[in-house]
């Protein structure tokens, strides 16, 4: 039998080459091979230990090391079959070979398709329960000592009478009811500290929240009167995470799980359509394996996998010991295949989280899909230009008429032909946010620095309210970009819904009023800034408000100075217009125009004050919109990325907050921009991980810097 060498492309642009025996079938493998699933350091191969299986019985063929077949290399764990190594090898009969630990573990649990040319097997190997007296062993090409892995113990195989009739998981039959979600236990989590804690003071100590306002001018003349004079309120909540030097021994980071916070129900639905098949899916199943090892005890997950119908592959249960090795497993089962029906995949998310029994302060959605909805959605038709993505999201989750979101989703776009559109519609109306995975190999970072938000709420039903002090001045325009905001009808009072918090995040948010003449007095007082929150670990409602804000009224105001942090956010709602004036334009087939839109927009933000000061946002701000103009070169450019770039970046100025977009590693981008320390601690376990994998090292590039902080307002 001959053999060649075929070359696996990745999306980083690396070649790896991956031995497969050439065999008298070749030529029904598929023309433009990727690399399997299993491939790719996801966490399915528990074992590397030397074993020998049972004797098979149905006619598969078994070599001991040191056969013919030694000198390959084993395509699941991408190690050579060395002689002399004791482990056994597995010839399937498609005629490729793999380490029988490998494979055994690839599919125990009901995946019948080899993971290199994607046949399907009429018979399996399985593995005698006498074989593996020693469990806990990590999986292939995961760094031993990383404490995420300690949670790995070897899943038992199933009974010996069982062995020949394994289901898949995803065949499993769901209930009618999705209420079977494990029961919370609380107390322990709330009363865990880790070592060093420096986060629990924070809190305690009742500042929650900050609030703080910056008139635009510190003084104005008291005979001139103002019609659309600005006052920025700007709001910080409370550092609430353990930091222990991240720039130092990434072992001895503290676990975030570990620190008091808001336990979270957490429901990812996740795309498994046949485009998915061999990288996209491994690099999926080790995202999820980051995820579900960072989640705490309290934390409770769920998974739902759709392709052209959607299954719950387990229930809403708590990430112990057990939940995560139950959770391991449902995920590296899972197999790519059919089509892609968005809409049912969210369904079953929203019943889970409808028809749960109990609740955690804190639930969310992770959306991932690399298609288009081909069953709910058709394209522009009669008096519709845009297709209704709201028919994409169950009502629980857009909240109908109801005020406020029920459950956020935040949608990421994997690669560039997943439907930017329809992912930012769905964000944007559940009140969650739009990441655009460009290079798939950062999928796992996007999913951190997702989780490192969700896992350290602090502030929850957030409301800010604003009342007019003076008798004469009235409310003008609210800007709070996707927050909802209204001004009551007697234009002397208004509120912003604001929601969630994460520990150190930040909120701005410009308000418009008048300011009459005031001939005989040296100040007028301005507003009053109220906020009403619930405490997510305590559920107590807290409410506290700021101090009046004034205007120094002189005779002469003299030369006057504008507010560098009114000027700064002033700057930020500009460039959010001209992206999505540009977006439009673009979306009518006027790309020129477009990229117009965009220029002229940096020409206004270079004669600010911020950009006369040199303002780190207002330069990133100029980065962003001229990547976006390059972006913008061609159809065939905008519709590969600049579509989703653009999208990304509204859905992260419109909710202030971090989004995973392209591949950018720029210094000055804004993927850091909104980035809190929690979430950037997150990436930094993530980015631990990955370094700390020779394999990895070879196939990943990080997006963030191993120790980068965030990037100053």
């Amino acid at each position: 039998m001959g053999s060649k060498w075929r070359k696996a492309k990745l999306a980083l642009g690396l070649n790896l080459c991956v031995y497969v025996p050439r065999t008298l079938d070749d030529s029904a493998a598929p023309s433009s091979e990727r690399l399997s699933d299993a491939a790719l350091l996801s966490p399915t191969n528990w074992d590397s230990r030397p074993m020998t299986p049972t004797p098979s019985s149905n006619g598969l063929r078994l070599a001991k090391s040191g056969s013919k077949s030694s000198k390959q290399t084993c395509s699941i764990c991408l190690t050579k079959m060395k002689q002399g190594g004791g482990h056994a090898i597995f010839t399937a009969e498609c005629s490729h070979s793999f380490h029988f630990h490998c494979i055994s573990s690839n599919v125990k649990h009901g995946n019948q398709l080899c993971p290199v040319c994607r046949a399907k097997w009429k018979e399996v190997p399985f593995q005698a329960p006498t074989l593996d007296p020693q469990p806990g062993r990590a999986p292939v090409g995961w760094p031993q000592t990383d404490a995420m892995m300690t949670v790995v113990r070897r899943l038992p195989p199933p009974p010996r009478r069982d062995r020949r009739h394994v289901v898949p998981l995803l065949q499993v039959p769901e209930p009618s009811v999705f209420n079977d979600d494990e029961s919370l236990d609380l107390q322990p989590a709330f009363a865990e500290r880790s070592s060093g804690n420096k986060m629990a003071a924070g809190h305690s100590a009742g500042k929650t929240v900050e609030i703080k306002t910056y008139p635009e001018m510190s003084a104005a003349s008291r005979f001139n009167s103002y019609d659309n004079f600005t006052v920025l309120v700007h709001l910080k909540a409370a550092a609430t995470v353990a930091r222990e030097n991240p720039r130092g021994n990434l072992a001895s980071l503290p676990q975030l799980s570990q620190t008091p916070r808001a336990p979270v129900d957490l429901v990812t639905v996740l795309d498994i359509s046949g485009s998915m098949a061999g990288t996209k899916l491994a690099l999926l199943k080790r995202a999820m394996g980051f995820v579900i090892q960072n989640l705490g005890s309290n934390d409770r997950l769920s998974v739902i996998a759709f392709s052209s119908t959607a299954r719950r592959l387990f229930s809403l249960r708590r990430m112990s010991d057990a939940g995560r090795q139950h959770a391991l497993q449902a995920v590296n089962s899972l197999v790519a295949n059919g089509g892609t029906n968005i809409a049912e995949g969210l369904r079953k998310g929203a019943k889970v989280m409808e028809e749960r029994r109990e609740k955690n302060p804190v639930a969310s959605i992770i959306l991932l899909s690399d298609g288009q909805d081909t069953y709910t959605v058709s394209g522009s038709s009669g008096n519709q230009p845009q297709p209704n993505y709201q028919l994409l999201l169950p009502l629980s989750i857009h909240g109908g008429d109801n005020a406020g979101f029920q459950i956020p989703v935040h949608a990421f776009g994997f690669g560039a032909d997943h439907d930017a559109s329809s992912m930012h519609s769905i964000s944007e109306i559940s009140g969650g946010t739009f990441s655009f995975i460009e290079t798939e190999a950062v999928i796992q970072d996007a999913f951190a620095q997702c989780i490192g938000g969700l896992l350290s709420v602090v502030v929850q039903e957030l409301q800010v309210g604003l009342e007019c002090m003076h008798p004469s001045i009235r409310l003008g325009s609210l800007k709070a970009g996707s927050y909802p905001s209204r001004v009551m009808a007697d234009t002397r009072s208004g509120f912003i819904d604001v929601g969630d918090l994460y520990a150190d995040e930040e909120r701005d948010f410009l308000v418009s009023i008048n300011v009459p003449a005031e001939s005989s007095m040296n100040q007028t007082s301005l507003l009053k800034v109220r906020c009403a929150y619930r405490d997510p670990l305590t559920k107590e409602m807290a409410t506290l408000e700021s101090e009046e804000v004034k205007l120094e009224r002189p005779e002469i105001s003299g030369e006057v100075v504008v507010s560098i942090e009114v000027d700064r956010q002033r700057n930020r709602l500009q460039a959010a217009e001209a992206m999505s004036q540009a977006r439009t334009t673009a979306e009518r087939g006027d790309l020129a125009g477009a990229a117009s839109i965009l220029e002229n927009c940096r020409r206004l933000l270079s004669e600010t004050v911020s950009a006369r000061s040199h303002d780190r946002l207002c330069i990133a701000l100029d980065a962003e919109l001229k990547e976006m103009q390059e972006r913008m070169a061609s159809r065939h450019v905008y519709e590969a990325s600049g579509r989703a770039y653009i999208l990304s970046g509204l859905s992260s100025h419109s909710w202030q907050r971090a989004t995973a977009r392209g591949d950018s590693t720029d210094g000055s981008s804004l993927v850091q921009s909104y980035q809190t320390p929690s979430m950037t601690e997150m990436l930094t376990r993530s980015q631990a991980t990955l370094l700390g994998s020779p394999s990895a090292q070879r196939l990943v590039q990080p997006l963030w810097s191993l120790g980068s902080q965030p990037r100053p307002r």
